[in-house]
């Protein structure tokens, strides 16, 4: 029997922490994976809580539901993009919430599955769908996509300074089928900067993989519609993995937060601004450094916390 894949939650204390999870409150987990966050965010909800987690993979829905099993009706794990999270927590008649956690990003399980193609690491299919069962894959994009918007798509997602020449030898190349022979490709062609730690490969890989999986798009709609979601001093977590995605979070928290003056714990906002959220620290948080001695998936982790302050009333 094949061991179940191991995965240390990111900034696990953090988040429980900034979702302010309390017994009996009802929380989702819209990006589930393994089920370590949301494992600890049932603990701390007990007794009474209930937690929706959903996740797009079916490898992780599967691995999840077994390892949250013990938690009986407290738990529901539905297949679902976290983009549709208003929609499958509607499904389910879970609604308002407490708390809404997204951990942006690839999973140690994803990357490190065979056959799944988001690390050069292993030679196999150019793939990198997060729900391997339809869309379009990282090989359709390589193999398709003409030189120009080749080279937009690796400098925006990817921020490669050497976007142009890399994507001028995939189209002198391909077909490209496989990670083994892109990361090749990406190897040769690029210029490095003496000490620099990351492989070549890697920020072309990512900006194919946030192409691939339509994330940055995903982000700004799964915000939206979590942000319906809340009740009354509920609080939407999000963990993200670089600039784009931190940024995303930042803009989308920034702007519902319009700059209010009100007192910090004001229950509503009074002033001009009419802000719907207040961020819970204007500060990103980021992982200790024993995490990331202990987790160095951790080093890139920022987390940023925001509380509905819409429809509450005045104390």
């Amino acid at each position: 029997m094949t061991a179940a894949p191991q995965h240390e939650p990111v900034m696990l204390h953090e988040v429980v922490a900034g979702l302010a999870v309390r017994p009996g409150g009802r929380y989702v987990d819209a990006t589930l994976g393994l089920g370590g966050h949301a494992a600890a965010i049932l603990a701390a909800c007990q007794p009474g809580g209930r937690l929706l987690g959903m996740d797009r993979d079916p490898h992780a829905v599967a691995i999840a539901s077994k390892r949250l099993a013990r938690y009986g009706d407290a738990v529901v794990v539905a297949r679902g993009e976290f983009a549709d999270v208003a929609r499958i927590c509607d499904a389910h008649g879970f609604r308002p919430v407490d708390g809404i956690l997204f951990d942006l990003g690839v999973s140690s399980m994803q990357l490190e599955m065979p056959g799944r193609g988001f690390s050069f690491q292993r030679d196999e299919p150019l793939d990198m769908r997060m729900d391997p069962d339809g869309g379009m894959t990282a090989a359709d994009i390589v193999n398709t996509y003409d030189e120009a918007r080749l080279a937009a798509l690796i400098w925006e997602y990817g921020e490669e300074r050497n976007s142009r020449r890399i994507a001028r030898a995939i189209v002198a190349r391909r077909p490209l089928r496989t990670t083994g022979a892109l990361a090749s490709l990406v190897q040769g062609v690029s210029r490095r900067t003496p000490g620099e730690r990351i492989h070549p490969a890697t920020r072309t890989f990512q900006a194919l993989r946030i192409a691939v999986n339509c994330e940055i798009d995903q982000i700004e709609r799964a915000l939206v519609e979590a942000e319906s979601l809340l009740g009354p001093g509920g609080r939407i977590a999000v963990i993200s993995f670089h600039s784009l995605e931190d940024r995303a979070v930042k803009t989308f928290f920034r702007d519902r937060t319009r700059d209010c003056v009100c007192p910090p714990r004001q229950p509503v906002c009074t002033c001009d601004h009419r802000a719907t959220l207040r961020e819970i620290s204007r500060r990103v948080s980021r992982a200790t450094d024993d995490e990331v001695a202990r987790n160095p998936r951790a080093r890139s982790a920022r987390l940023r916390v925001a509380e509905s302050i819409a429809g509450r009333e005045a104390a």
